[in-house]
């Protein structure tokens, strides 16, 4: 059994739990469907990645290659949570509201015409950097106690 890969895939499913209440909290909406969404917080790419890197630094040492591919591989994939995810997010926002817009117009046109829309695109794609440092530290903590539950007595 890789005892990394265990860590890692068990912060992203507790990161992705945690979703739920915090949605909760935030909006009083009970919106269980949030497990199998991406976006929101904490972010469990930053939480899988970082629990990872933690658990890789602590066994291995912070001089290992494999600290250094993991920390590399954690940083291109928190980057890409919060930049490019996040903004292909927010023009999806601008798509969905262009719909709408474009509908409003048409109300009053006197031509019919059956257009076969499609479901509105996903908006909550990537993170807010508040999100992906909130997924970072849930990680590490994750990390840290799967080292602690795992090293050898």
């Amino acid at each position: 059994m890789n005892k990394g890969a265990v860590i890692a895939i068990s912060s992203i499913g507790l990161a992705q739990a945690l979703k739920i209440p915090f949605h909760y909290a935030k909006t009083q909406e009970w919106k269980p469907d949030l497990f199998l969404a991406s976006g929101g917080m904490p972010s469990s790419h930053s939480a899988g990645v970082s629990s990872l890197t933690t658990y890789v630094a602590l066994t291995k040492g912070v001089r290992s290659i494999d600290f250094a591919l993991s920390l590399v591989y954690g940083i291109i994939v928190m980057y890409d949570a919060q930049g490019i995810r996040r903004q292909t997010g927010e023009l999806t926002l601008k798509v969905n509201d262009l719909d709408e817009l474009m509908d409003k117009i048409h109300e009053d046109d006197p031509v019919e015409f059956e257009e076969k829309s499609p479901d509105p695109l996903k908006e909550m794609l990537g993170h807010q950097p508040k999100e992906v440092l909130g997924g970072a530290l849930f990680g590490m903590a994750m990390g840290f106690a799967g080292y602690l539950l795992t090293k050898k007595r």
